[in-house]
């Protein structure tokens, strides 16, 4: 059985921050009423490295999920593709899920 390996790092507000510096405001509208959207995306460990799988789809859903609800996207699609990339490198990873 696999045992999960926590994290060091996060990406928070356009930049990869200590996972011990991360916060959510209480009053979050995601918090109380469960007004956000997410994405589970699979890394796997593969002899070129690590593979996001179908990581530009799972970012389209994200997206167009919040768009949805009428959330603010204030990051491009580049920008989270390169962000969950940089994520996974930070912290060593080469076999994860990426929770967004």
């Amino acid at each position: 059985m696999q045992t999960a390996i926590a994290a060091k790092f996060i990406w928070h507000n356009g930049r990869i921050v200590p996972w011990t510096i991360a916060t959510v405001h209480v009053s979050c509208p995601a918090l109380h009423y469960g007004s956000g959207v997410f994405e589970a995306i699979r890394c796997y460990d593969t002899r070129q490295g690590p593979a996001v799988f179908r990581l530009d789809e799972h970012i389209d859903r994200f997206l167009s999920s919040a768009q949805c609800y009428r959330l603010a996207r204030p990051y491009a699609r580049e920008e989270l593709h390169r962000a969950v990339l940089e994520l996974i490198e930070s912290n060593g990873f080469t076999d994860c899920y990426v929770r967004l």
